[in-house]
C-alpha cells in the first residue's frame, strides 16, 4: 500500500509538474502575443509632432506649381522655405551671385539675355503675375526641364501632367495655343516624350518675346530696379 501511495503521490506529482509547465508556457506566449500587439499599435499611430524637430514636410505639389507638376518630377522638390519659386531649375536665390547693374541693363539687350538669367526670371515672373500671365513663363520653364528628363516611366507622367496644367482647354492655367500646335501635341500625345512640347514651347517663347517683354521693359518695375542702382547711397 505503501509503495502504492507513493507511486500515486509521485505521478500526481509530475502531473501537477506538467500542468505548472504547460501554465507558464501559455503565459510566456501570451506575454510575446500582447508585446506584438503593442508593437503593431504603435506602428499604426501617427508620429507626435516635436516642436524642437525641423525638417521639410513633404506637401504633395508644390506651391509654385499649385497642384501641378510636383516637384519630384521636376527634380528638387521640396524646397527650403527660403528658396526661390524656381529652385526646381536649380537656381535658388540663396546662391545666386549678387545683381549688378551691367545685367539688369542686358536684359534690355534681348528676351534671350532675360530668360537666361535666374535673376532676370524671377524679375520677369513678378511682372507676369502683375498682368495675369505667369502660366506662360511657368510653362515654358516646365518644358524646358522635360527635355532634360530621361527615365521614360518620368517622362510619360510629366507630359501627362503639362498637358493637364497648361494645355487642357479646362486647365485654369491654360496657355494660348492656335489649332495647327494644338493638332500636333495630340499626336505626340499617342507616344509621349520629352520632346512632346517642342512646337508648344517656341510658340510661347515667341508670344512673350512679342508681348510681355516690350511692356517689361517699359514699366515701371523694371525703371526702378534700374534706379534702386543708380541712386547713391547714403551715408
Amino acid at each position: 500500500m505503501r509503495a502504492s501511495e507513493q507511486s500515486a503521490s509521485g505521478a500526481e506529482t509530475d502531473t501537477r509538474m506538467r500542468a505548472g509547465g504547460e501554465a507558464e508556457r501559455r503565459t510566456d506566449n501570451a506575454r510575446v502575443l500582447l508585446m506584438g500587439s503593442e508593437l503593431v499599435e504603435m506602428g499604426k499611430r501617427p508620429p507626435e509632432n516635436d516642436e524642437n524637430t525641423t525638417g521639410v514636410q513633404n506637401t504633395g505639389p508644390d506651391a509654385h506649381m499649385s497642384g501641378s507638376v510636383s516637384t519630384q518630377t521636376l527634380g528638387s522638390f521640396n524646397a527650403p522655405s527660403n528658396a526661390c519659386c524656381f529652385c526646381w531649375c536649380c537656381c535658388c536665390s540663396c546662391s545666386w551671385p549678387q545683381l549688378t547693374l551691367e545685367e539688369v541693363l542686358a536684359w534690355g539687350e534681348s528676351f534671350e539675355r532675360l530668360i537666361k538669367s535666374a535673376q532676370g526670371r524671377e524679375n520677369f515672373q513678378q511682372f507676369l503675375k502683375t498682368e495675369f500671365s505667369e502660366e506662360n513663363l511657368n510653362f515654358w520653364l516646365v518644358c524646358e526641364s522635360l527635355k532634360k528628363e530621361t527615365n521614360k516611366t518620368t517622362v510619360e507622367q510629366t507630359v501627362k501632367q503639362i498637358f493637364e496644367d497648361y494645355v487642357s482647354v479646362l486647365s485654369p492655367k491654360e496657355v494660348s495655343l492656335d489649332s495647327r500646335v494644338r493638332e500636333v501635341i495630340d499626336r505626340n500625345m499617342e507616344e509621349p516624350s520629352s520632346c512632346t512640347f517642342d512646337e508648344a514651347q517656341q510658340q510661347i517663347y515667341m508670344l512673350m518675346q512679342r508681348d510681355s517683354y516690350p511692356r517689361y521693359m517699359n514699366s515701371s518695375m523694371y525703371a526702378e530696379l534700374i534706379q534702386s542702382f543708380e541712386e547713391p547711397n547714403e551715408t
